[in-house]
C-alpha cells in the first residue's frame, strides 16, 4: 500500500508540475506514517500554532517540528534547512504539513532544491481552508479527516 500511495502522490506531482516529489491527502499521509516507520511528518507551522491550535498525534520519531516562519514577526526561519538536516535524511520520505497547505509547499520545494529526494506536501494542511463563515477545520485538512490530533 505504501508504494501505491507514493506512486499516486508522484503522479499528482507530475500532473500539477510540482517542483518536488508530489502531494498526499491527509489520510494518505497518515497511512504512510502508520505503515512506514521511517517516514517523517515535518510540521512547518509556528510553535505558537502548534501550542494554541493543536498538533498531530503521532510518535515523536516520525514527527518533527521545523518552523517555516517565526512567531510573532512572521519572518522566514533562517535556520530552516539546518534544523531540517537535524531531523531528516536526504532520502527519507518527508511529509510537509502547515495550516492549509501553502507553507508546506514552499518547504517541500526548498528541501528538494537542497537535495532531499522524497518531499511531499500534505494537501489541505492541518486545518484546511476557511468555510463560508471564516472557520477552519470544517472544509478539509488533517482535523476534518478525523485523523489523530491533540488540541491546545
Amino acid at each position: 500500500m505504501t508504494n501505491q500511495i507514493l506512486s499516486t502522490a508522484r503522479q499528482r506531482g507530475q500532473e500539477r508540475q510540482l517542483s518536488y516529489a508530489g502531494a498526499v491527502t491527509p489520510q494518505e499521509a497518515y497511512t504512510l506514517l502508520r505503515q512506514d516507520p521511517t517516514a517523517k511528518l515535518v510540521d512547518v507551522r509556528t510553535n505558537a500554532e502548534r501550542d494554541w491550535v493543536g498538533r498531530v498525534a503521532i510518535p515523536d520519531p516520525q514527527h518533527a517540528a521545523v518552523q517555516w516562519n517565526l512567531y510573532p514577526a512572521g519572518t522566514p526561519n533562517p535556520e530552516f534547512l539546518k534544523q531540517l538536516e537535524q531531523v531528516a535524511g536526504k532520502d527519507d520520505v518527508l511529509l510537509f504539513l502547515c495550516r492549509s497547505g501553502v507553507r508546506s509547499r514552499h518547504a517541500a520545494k526548498l528541501a528538494t532544491e537542497h537535495g532531499y529526494a522524497n518531499c511531499f506536501d500534505i494537501l489541505e494542511g492541518f486545518e484546511g481552508d476557511k468555510d463560508a463563515d471564516g472557520h477552519r477545520k470544517t472544509v478539509g485538512g488533517w482535523c476534518k479527516a478525523g485523523l489523530p490530533w491533540l488540541g491546545a
